[in-house]
């Protein structure tokens, strides 16, 4: 009997943090959410987590995809892609969690990509809701980017939180840029993603299926600055505008895929 979701493959990139992956793997089998195939890519973590990642494959089988030193989130994401024989990848990273109930809404988003051919990936999680939204079906709207939007976050229609997304994306998309900072590459592909023309889908209650967990043991390993994220009205309203500034300049000078 094949897997439920056996056209999909869970790629999640891995950092000295094994025990939020098992966590994350617990979370996915105790909702009998069986994939195609489990696919850990890991960026030169510590042997004890090593062994760690070792010793819980007998109790949730995955290919364990590693390298001898830490080349940063973009070619932990390429090498974990590359091993994806399936048409459809989940992209999990290690410090989410799925909350009760999400296996019927990945299987929305499946139907989706099945009916939509043109739909890139389909988007579960997100700090912010997307400003511009068409409504679709079952909690998904389609994301909607137009150059002369107002605002920045119009920018943000990709994002590295999780997503299910086909497996030919780097043909489209091109792959991660490598041997620079993790946010770095995550803004050059959303840029590369609005370039050639990328589609997505975005689900509504965008805090509803996955919790971030950090925990004291294990917490994030990505650093932002304090002006990055500060609440201040007067900080946010003028990063507001640089950003905007910014991310145009950008996107006009984003390479497209030939």
């Amino acid at each position: 009997m094949q897997p439920e979701f056996n056209k999909i493959t869970l790629l999640v990139t891995h950092y000295n943090r094994s025990a939020s992956l098992e966590r994350l793997l617990r979370a996915f089998a105790d909702q009998e959410i069986i994939f195609g195939d489990i696919v850990v890519s890991d960026d030169g973590s510590k042997p004890e987590h090593l062994e760690r990642l070792k010793s819980i494959q007998s109790t949730y089988p995955f290919r364990l995809i590693t390298t001898p030193v830490n080349k940063g989130l973009g070619n932990n994401i390429n090498k974990g892609q590359d091993a994806v024989n399936t048409p459809y990848t989940l992209y999990v990273q290690e410090d989410f969690d799925p909350f009760p109930g999400y296996k019927k809404h990945l299987q929305d988003a499946l139907s989706i990509a099945e009916e939509r051919a043109d739909i890139d990936m389909i988007r579960f999680y997100a700090y912010f809701k997307y400003p511009y939204l068409k409504p679709y079906r079952d909690g998904f709207s389609e994301m909607v980017f137009k150059f002369w939007y107002p605002g920045y976050r119009k920018f943000h229609c990709y994002s590295d939180h999780p997503h299910l997304r086909r497996s030919t994306f780097f043909n489209k998309f091109g792959r991660y840029a490598e041997g620079i900072k993790g946010d770095r590459t995550e803004f050059l592909m959303a840029m590369s993603f609005l370039k050639n023309k990328g589609k997505a889908m975005f689900y509504e209650d965008f805090k509803g299926l996955f919790d971030q967990v950090n925990s004291n043991d294990e917490p994030s390993t990505m650093q932002r600055s304090d002006l990055r994220q500060s609440p201040n009205f007067v900080i946010a309203f003028v990063r507001g505008i640089y950003r905007n500034i910014k991310h145009s300049y950008d996107y006009i000078n984003a390479k497209k895929i030939n």
